[in-house]
């Protein structure tokens, strides 16, 4: 299966910079995955899709300010830090640019030196662990010195830190946010349960793989990411009853769908559990849990694209993509939505 044949043309103003003031203010396409049918709607749509009984699933991982900028204590030269997952306590796999500045040994300093990291060892990816040391309390100075790591194709600043946060963050550890949520408010989430529609939550701290292209041809070659899942009693025995009563279980987001999918067993039942999952879901894959999809649109050629193909249909998919492109949709973490079902109505 080759990498090329999940490319699209995208035009580089149709990546979205900037979150709109109203997160569920978005443009929402609703594609049919049995037809590749399309219909053009707004967000707030989505209540007319979703039925008493069903089961909306959300990732509650919340984005850490992981971006860091730093001085190497003996020259003083600028190095910048990227936290990608903590080891033990104060140790922490980072990305570090540049790299070949931080060799084991190396110190570098961060506001002041409120916050001191050492850099411990080199992965074999050639990431850095780094232990930190620092008085008080860690999460407290990072929210003081780091920002968010927004992805690469974002240029602007972003003026709020909760804008790349959806509004049901709870539990820290991701580098990068599970974009499908940030269109949701409370208020419509409120609407949704007030429906008599069940929502579970799960976590998966989303990881700097997300951003990371396929550079193998031959996408049966490439190797996923690691990322920390966790599926509670109560959101596993919601998922289920849905399940058992002939509901939909709708996921929010890539992220969501990989944490169900790894998560359930042969028969698509669910458990309380966590661990580590590099699930690469990629057409031809069986989906043992969910029945609709809400996400947002990907860039070409990411396993992202793959995921969302084996759930629709590639030709759908990229079908699909044209017409947004066409319709002037905006794309990427800040950019419209994207709901799949078998059926729509």
């Amino acid at each position: 299966m080759d990498v090329k044949d999940f490319d699209y043309e995208l035009p580089d103003e149709l990546i979205a910079q900037d979150p709109l003031k109203d997160r569920s203010a978005s443009r929402l396409m609703v594609l049919d995955r049995k037809t590749g049918t399309v219909e053009h709607r707004k967000f707030t749509d989505i209540l007319e899709y979703l039925n008493p009984g069903d089961c909306l699933v959300i990732n509650n991982t919340k984005v850490i300010p992981a971006r860091l900028f730093g001085t190497k204590k003996d020259t003083g030269a600028g190095i910048e830090i990227l936290l990608l997952k903590r080891r033990e306590d104060d140790v922490w796999e980072t990305l570090v640019k540049p790299g070949k500045k931080a060799k084991p040994g190396t110190t570098i300093l961060f506001g002041d030196g409120i916050l001191t990291g050492t850099v411990t060892a080199v992965a074999d990816d050639g990431n850095r662990l780094i232990r930190f040391q620092y008085e008080g309390i860690f999460e407290e100075i990072l929210d003081r010195l780091g920002q968010m790591p927004l992805p690469p194709y974002i240029t602007h600043q972003l003026a709020d830190k909760n804008r790349y946060q959806t509004v049901y963050a709870k539990h820290d550890g991701s580098a990068a946010a599970p974009t499908a949520g940030l269109h949701f408010t409370k208020e419509l989430l409120e609407q949704v349960r007030d429906m008599g529609v069940e929502i579970a939550e799960v976590t998966l701290h989303v990881g700097l793989g997300t951003f990371r292209p396929v550079k193998v041809s031959n996408i049966l070659e490439h190797h996923m990411h690691s990322e920390f899942y966790m599926v509670s009693a109560e959101a596993a025995e919601k998922i289920n009853r849905a399940r058992k009563q002939g509901h939909k279980v709708i996921s929010v987001g890539t992220t969501s769908t990989r944490t169900l999918e790894s998560a359930a067993d042969e028969n698509g039942m669910l458990h309380e559990t966590s661990g580590w999952t590099d699930i690469f879901i990629y057409p031809g894959y069986e989906f043992k849990v969910i029945d609709g999809l809400i996400t947002n649109f990907h860039l070409p050629q990411s396993t992202l694209v793959m995921l969302v193909s084996a759930f629709a249909g590639r030709e759908h998919v990229l079908s699909a993509y044209r017409t947004a492109v066409q319709e002037s949709y905006r794309f990427f973490s800040f950019g419209d939505a994207m709901l799949i079902m078998e059926t729509v109505r």
